[in-house]
């Protein structure tokens, strides 16, 4: 076979792979992102809804779904309401018993996401690596959290509520007092009495 016959014939099977319908969806499929996953609380003051970003903070977010997963959250309380702030809940009973947690995550404040009205953060202590199960809802915008406020860290959100804000109203107008060195504890237990994956 000469020279420029095994040329062509080359030619003609480049071009039928570059073609193929494996090739051309190759090349066309987009990459995947990871899928937002929504969570619904139901609350002894109704339902709420929230949509999580794993996309803008992995580790948190599956940190959270671990929670939510395990059953962990039934029977928490929001145990800090301060309106014009923000709502607090996800690591005590009714008796303001604090329940043992996994080990803290590392924090993901510096994802873009801002404390905006309606959107969800971990709750964390000094220690900016030290989340782990507690939560809190902004009731307004709070941009004094957004990284690197308040303490060249901020605090990291990883989701929003989409559905329920008539819910979140309610608890953060809820009368509160004091329960020991703790301030702004609803005077009437707010419990969450299931947290779950929903479509």
């Amino acid at each position: 076979m000469s020279l420029s016959r095994r040329l062509a014939i080359a030619g003609m099977l480049a071009g039928a792979l570059a073609l193929s319908p494996l090739a051309a969806l190759a090349q066309s499929a987009p990459a995947t992102k990871p899928k937002a996953e929504r969570v619904q609380f139901t609350t002894s003051a109704g339902k709420f809804t929230v949509e999580v970003y794993p996309d803008a903070a992995p580790k948190t977010v599956a940190n959270f779904l671990e929670y939510v997963k395990s059953g962990f959250y039934a029977g928490t309380i929001f145990h800090r309401v301060i309106n014009g702030f923000m709502i607090q809940g996800g690591g005590f009973d009714r008796e303001m018993n604090e329940k043992p947690t996994r080990a803290p995550i590392p924090l993901e404040a510096r994802n873009g996401l801002k404390n905006k009205a309606g959107t969800i953060a971990m709750a964390r202590t000094s220690d900016p690596n030290s989340a782990t199960a507690q939560f809190f809802v902004n009731v307004v915008d709070n941009p004094n959290l957004d990284y690197p406020a308040p303490d060249g860290n901020g605090y990291a959100v990883f989701g929003k509520v989409i559905d329920g804000m008539d819910t979140i109203d309610r608890i953060k107008v809820a009368p509160t007092t004091a329960y020991g060195p703790m301030r702004n504890v609803p005077a009437t237990p707010i419990v969450i009495q299931s947290a779950s994956i929903v479509q």
